[in-house]
C-alpha cells in the first residue's frame, strides 16, 4: 500500500498550481505515494483535521506554527514552501528573492535607464530581499533608486487598493523621467501602472514598470501587459517532492534551506522599450504599441504625433536605429510570437488580430523576421517549454 501524503495548497494562487505540477512530475516518474490535496488549507489551522489520517509526509505552501507543531508532535516529515521565516527544524524551499531583484535591475540597465524606483512592502522578508537585490545590482552599476514601501495589509480589499493607487500617484509624479520602476510583486506593479496612467504618464515610454512572480492572468489583464520576473515554482515543487521522499525514507537532507533561482524576466509591453527622453518618439511608440495590431500606417502615426514624417523618421533612426514602419512590424511580430506560444489559435485568426489581411503575407513577413515559419516557431517553442 502506498504511503499517504498530504499536500496543502490554495489552488487559487497561480504559483500553487505550478508547484503542484512539479510534484506531479516527480510522482509520475516515481509512483511513490497516495496523495490528498487540501486545497482549502484546513490542516494549517486545525490539528484535529491533520490527525484524522495517518499521514506519512506533508508538503505545504501555507505553513503555520500550528501545522509545524502538530507535524513535529506526530513525527510527520514536513517540507515548507512558504516564502516566510523558517520554522525551527522544518526544511524550507523558497525563491531566491535577492536574485529576482538583481534580474529586475539588470533588465532596466540593459535598456539604458538612469532613473529608477522600487515599490514594496515593509516588514515582509521576501519583499525586502527583492528590494535589496534590486538596489545592490543598481549600486554595482553606479546607480541608485527611489524607494516607496507600505505596510502589507494581510487581507487585500478594493478600498486598500484604491488608497495605494492614490498614494502612488503622488510618488510617480516626482520621479525624474523616463523612469524604470520595479515592484515587489505583480499586484504592486499593477497599482503602479494605474497610478502612472491616472497622472497621464505613458507606460512604458515615460515610466517602465516591472512586476515579479509572473502570474500570467494578472499580468495580461492590465494594459499595457505587465513584464514580470518569473520565479520557478515548478522547480520548487519538484525539489520539495524529492526532499520529502528522502525524509520519508529516513535519509537526512544535505541542507534544509534552499533558494530556487528564478527563470528570468518575461518581457511584455510595460518594459518593452529603451529609455527615451524625446517626447515625439515616446508618443509615437505609445501609439504604435496600442494600435499596431490593427494594421496602422506610418501616416497615422505622424498625424498622432503632430510632426512631419521626415522629422519623425529622423528622430526614430537617431533614437532607436530603425524606422517607424520597422517598429510597427516589430510590435506585430512580438504579438504573433506570443500568440503562437501561449494560444492554440489558428494562423488565420492570428493574422486577423495582428493586422494582416492574408495569412500568406503574415507567414512571409514572420519568416523574414524570425528565420522560420510560424508553424515551426510554435513547434520549437512548445517543445522547449
Amino acid at each position: 500500500m502506498k504511503p499517504e501524503v498530504l499536500l496543502i495548497f490554495l489552488t487559487r494562487f497561480p504559483e500553487c498550481t505550478q508547484m503542484l505540477a512539479g510534484i506531479t512530475q516527480y510522482q509520475r516518474s516515481q509512483e511513490l505515494w497516495s496523495v490528498f490535496l487540501d486545497d482549502e488549507a484546513r490542516a494549517e489551522r486545525d490539528p484535529a483535521w491533520l490527525r484524522s489520517r495517518r499521514w506519512k509526509g506533508v508538503i505545504s505552501r501555507h505553513t503555520t506554527p500550528v501545522l509545524a507543531k502538530t507535524c513535529a508532535t506526530l513525527d510527520i516529515p514536513l517540507v515548507d514552501l512558504n516564502d516566510c521565516p523558517r520554522f525551527p527544524g522544518v526544511p524550507k524551499i523558497r525563491p531566491d528573492n535577492v536574485t529576482i531583484g538583481h534580474l529586475g535591475a539588470e533588465h532596466f540597465l540593459e535598456r539604458g535607464f538612469t532613473h529608477f524606483g522600487f515599490c514594496g512592502f515593509s516588514g515582509q522578508g521576501w519583499a525586502e530581499e527583492r528590494r535589496d537585490g534590486f538596489l545592490e545590482a543598481l549600486r554595482l552599476a553606479g546607480q541608485d533608486a527611489a524607494v516607496l514601501e507600505v505596510d502589507y495589509p494581510g487581507e487585500l480589499t478594493p478600498a486598500w487598493d484604491a488608497r495605494q493607487t492614490a498614494r502612488l500617484v503622488q510618488w510617480v509624479q516626482h520621479l525624474p523621467k523616463p523612469a524604470a520602476v520595479m515592484a515587489c510583486n505583480d499586484l504592486r506593479a499593477i497599482q503602479l501602472v494605474r497610478a502612472a496612467q491616472t497622472t497621464g504618464l505613458l507606460v512604458p515610454e515615460e515610466i517602465a514598470v516591472l512586476g515579479a512572480n509572473n502570474g500570467v492572468a494578472r499580468c495580461e489583464l492590465v494594459y499595457p501587459p505587465l513584464s514580470s520576473v518569473a520565479a520557478n515554482p515548478f522547480q520548487s515543487g519538484l525539489r520539495a517532492a524529492e526532499w520529502l521522499a528522502q525524509l520519508m525514507a529516513g535519509h537526512p537532507l544535505a541542507r534544509d534551506d534552499e533558494r530556487i533561482d528564478p527563470v528570468g524576466v518575461v518581457t511584455r509591453l510595460s518594459t518593452d522599450i529603451l529609455a527615451i527622453s524625446d517626447k515625439h518618439v515616446a508618443v509615437a511608440l505609445s501609439f504604435i504599441r496600442e494600435h499596431a495590431c490593427r494594421g496602422i500606417t506610418v501616416d497615422e502615426v505622424v498625424t498622432h504625433t503632430f510632426v512631419s514624417r521626415s522629422l519623425l523618421e529622423m528622430k526614430f533612426r537617431r533614437v532607436l536605429g530603425r524606422s517607424p514602419q520597422a517598429e510597427i512590424r516589430r510590435t506585430q511580430m512580438a504579438k504573433i510570437r506570443q500568440l503562437l506560444v501561449e494560444t492554440d489559435l489558428p494562423l488565420k485568426q492570428i493574422a486577423e488580430v495582428t493586422g494582416f489581411e492574408h495569412t500568406e503575407y503574415l507567414s512571409v513577413v514572420f519568416k523574414r523576421f524570425a528565420g522560420i515559419s510560424p508553424g515551426e516557431y510554435r513547434k520549437r517553442s512548445r517543445s522547449g517549454r
